[in-house]
């Protein structure tokens, strides 16, 4: 009930209740012949009577509608200036000032309790990400550190020894350099501010081009790459060439780093589905195990829970992965079997001319 009616209510108890009981009365003294002194001091005291009755009607009326639920908001106010947001705060039924008011600020704790939420979450995850990057960049930092004394110390004494520790330390170099990429990545898709100039690329031009990179640098981890294209050379799909490449070398990076076989094997395959592009992008390495498959796209999980430095990473490379994937427009999952390989699927939609 609106507070004014309740007011106006409460004004007419008061005036009207009194009154229309004294009327009564002076009716009934009257009917009953009472004599007229007897009827002021009968009537008087019912009219004390019915004030005091009506007054505290009214107050507990007024209370229980109005300052109770005022109360418990004053209650839940000090609550959340405490920082406590996690808490019920019972509304009042109905559609009057005070219900409204305690139902917007319900919903307003409930807000400031998902934003603290969300906050927290991120704080967790930026502490997540600054532990495993720091971690990471450790091995290759010790890494370079190591063997640029060697060559200080006039420990590689041959031309080819020179070469191999330069090699190691480009190699090392290259590899913070990409975690240092992923990190600046991150703090962009946080941001919503990832740089995307889409465009019509020819997929079969594209990933010939990505091929030939790639197949590069495989053979100089000693694995063997399988291309298989079943599209026509003339099917396109609109995409950011350059974060595209990132989806891919992310993949392959991860083929890589958990490959333990001898003869490993990395493959990619590029199939038409009526108005759809399914890449798929597979190795027969180490495998990820059946209960964290479906996990694997998520921020900062690491299915390699030892994090071995050989093996770590930062935990948002596939994640990085579905990130540009979808805003592609895309779709992205994974199917594996540990100790068999991996294969990452993804799927787009061609680009027709209308």
């Amino acid at each position: 009930m609106k507070m004014r009616f309740q007011l106006v209510i409460a004004f007419l108890a008061v005036i009207l209740i009194p009154l229309t009981l004294m009327h009564v009365a002076f009716f009934a003294f009257r009917k009953s012949g009472v004599d007229g002194g007897n009827i002021t001091e009968e009537a008087y005291g019912i009219l004390v009577l019915s004030l005091l009755l009506t007054a505290l009607t009214v107050v507990s009326w007024v209370y229980n509608t109005m300052i109770s639920p005022l109360k418990e908001l004053n209650k839940a106010t000090r609550m959340i200036a405490d920082g406590n947001l996690d808490f019920q705060f019972s509304v009042p039924e109905g559609d009057g000032e005070i219900s409204v008011l305690c139902r917007s600020f319900e919903e307003m704790r409930v807000r400031l309790k998902e934003s603290m939420d969300r906050e927290l979450e991120s704080e967790s995850e930026n502490r997540t990400l600054v532990s495993n990057i720091t971690h990471d960049l450790k091995t290759p930092v010790t890494s370079i550190k190591g063997y640029s004394e060697g060559l200080l110390d006039g420990v590689a004494d041959t031309p080819e020894k020179q070469i191999k520790y330069i090699r190691i330390i480009y190699n090392k170099a290259n590899e913070m350099d990409r975690l240092i990429n992923e990190l600046t990545f991150y703090a962009g898709i946080d941001n919503n501010r990832i740089p995307y100039n889409f465009a019509r690329i020819n997929i079969s031009e594209y990933f010939d081009d990505c091929v030939d990179e790639i197949q590069v640098d495989l053979e100089s981890k000693h694995i063997n790459l399988e291309y298989e294209n079943e599209l026509d050379r003339d099917v396109r799909m609109i995409a950011d060439p350059e974060q595209f490449k990132k989806v891919i070398n992310n993949i392959i990076g991860n083929s890589i780093k958990y490959m333990d076989k001898e003869d490993g094997k990395v493959f990619i395959n590029l199939s038409d589905r009526d108005d759809q592009v399914l890449i798929a992008i597979g190795d027969n390495g180490r495998g990820i195990d059946g209960k964290d498959v479906p996990f694997i796209f998520d921020r900062f999980y690491r299915a390699d829970a030892s994090r071995n430095s050989s093996r770590g990473g930062s935990g948002i490379g596939l994640s990085i992965v579905k990130k540009i994937v979808e805003d592609h427009g895309g779709r992205v999952w994974a199917t594996s079997e540990l100790g068999k390989g991996a294969t990452i699927y993804m799927e787009f939609r061609k680009y027709e001319e209308a």
